[in-house]
């Protein structure tokens, strides 16, 4: 199985100046927020304890457990002035095969997100590795989502915040959060994806040719999960399952990406727009998101952030 992981790093603009691709840890805990000139009401609400939003000091909290898994953790970033009423939250979810990466990987996106978003609440997300054949991925790294999301909307009150998501995924990660979205969130809590050189369909015949990824796919996926004779390629294709009630989704491939071919990308571009959901089809010259030039990784860091302002805005 090929791997699809993308040591991405954005540049980016609008405010925002990353000079480093290191997945290294910097000092999480100093957090930097800046006031939102686009917030007109200054009076905030108040709660029992007298206490108002604007009394809300940034916090970090670094690998809260979900789960009993070890890997089942998120990092969570809260923003000053945070409430209930307002703060919506964007989520990360890292590439890498389905069987390596890290939250880390996204250290890149927490920084353009602080710095361009400071009032929306960032979660950095890990989740259950697959280990073959032992641990499968599917449904398994969807459920993973599923009870990170649960958690944080469990806890809304006691953390200030609104439990509307935007989910940013690269490579597996984008297939996670398209799958999650076009296929569990029953509640339409996901207002958009972005889907950055996602695998999105797997009866491609890139994939489906393939002699060694029949096999794969069978470990991949916990067959007890599914009925008798599912179709495993085809329920675990972001392409496959889309429907009416999908939210919008940025797609960003490259022309020459050797691990997700553009045909992917070119199937959901056909799906979504025959479910009549509102969508952007990017392509870059490049391959699997390593190599596009400056002025793509800049063009991805504008429509990404137009797709935060529209679908996820704080009022």
């Amino acid at each position: 199985m090929r791997l699809f992981i993308i040591p991405i790093c954005l540049l980016l603009l609008l405010n925002v100046s990353i000079t480093s691709c290191s997945s290294s840890n910097d000092d999480a805990s100093e957090i930097e927020t800046t006031d939102d000139s686009g917030d007109g009401d200054d009076s905030g609400t108040t709660d029992d304890s007298g206490m108002t939003d604007e009394d809300l000091a940034a916090v970090f909290m670094e690998d809260v457990s979900y789960g009993a898994n070890a890997q089942q953790v998120y990092d969570l970033y809260l923003p000053e002035g945070r409430s209930a009423s307002k703060t919506k939250v964007i989520l990360l979810v890292h590439g890498g095969g389905w069987t390596a990466g890290d939250k880390a990987d996204m250290a890149g996106f927490v920084s353009l997100i602080q710095e361009t978003f400071p009032d929306h609440a960032i979660v950095n997300l890990n989740y259950t590795l697959a280990v073959i054949p032992n641990i499968p991925a599917f449904p398994n790294q969807y459920n993973d989502l599923q009870r990170a999301i649960n958690k944080l909307i469990a806890e809304k009150d006691e953390l200030a915040i609104l439990p509307e998501f935007g989910m940013i995924g690269t490579s597996a990660g984008a297939h996670l959060s398209m799958m999650y979205d076009y296929t569990y969130d029953e509640n339409d809590q996901i207002k958009f994806v972005a889907n950055i050189v996602g695998p999105s369909d797997f009866t491609d015949p890139f994939y489906a040719e393939d002699p060694n990824f029949e096999l794969a796919l069978q470990f991949f996926v916990d067959q007890s999960a599914y009925p008798d004779g599912t179709n495993y390629a085809v329920v675990n294709s972001p392409a496959r399952v889309v429907t009416n009630t999908s939210s919008p989704t940025l797609l960003f491939y490259g022309n020459e990406d050797p691990l997700v071919p553009l045909t992917n990308g070119q199937r959901l571009d056909t799906a979504l727009n025959n479910a009549d959901i509102e969508h952007s089809f990017t392509v870059y010259d490049g391959g699997h998101g390593d190599d596009w030039s400056q002025a793509s990784y800049a063009d991805l860091t504008i429509k990404l952030s137009q797709y935060i302002r529209t679908y996820l805005p704080i009022q």
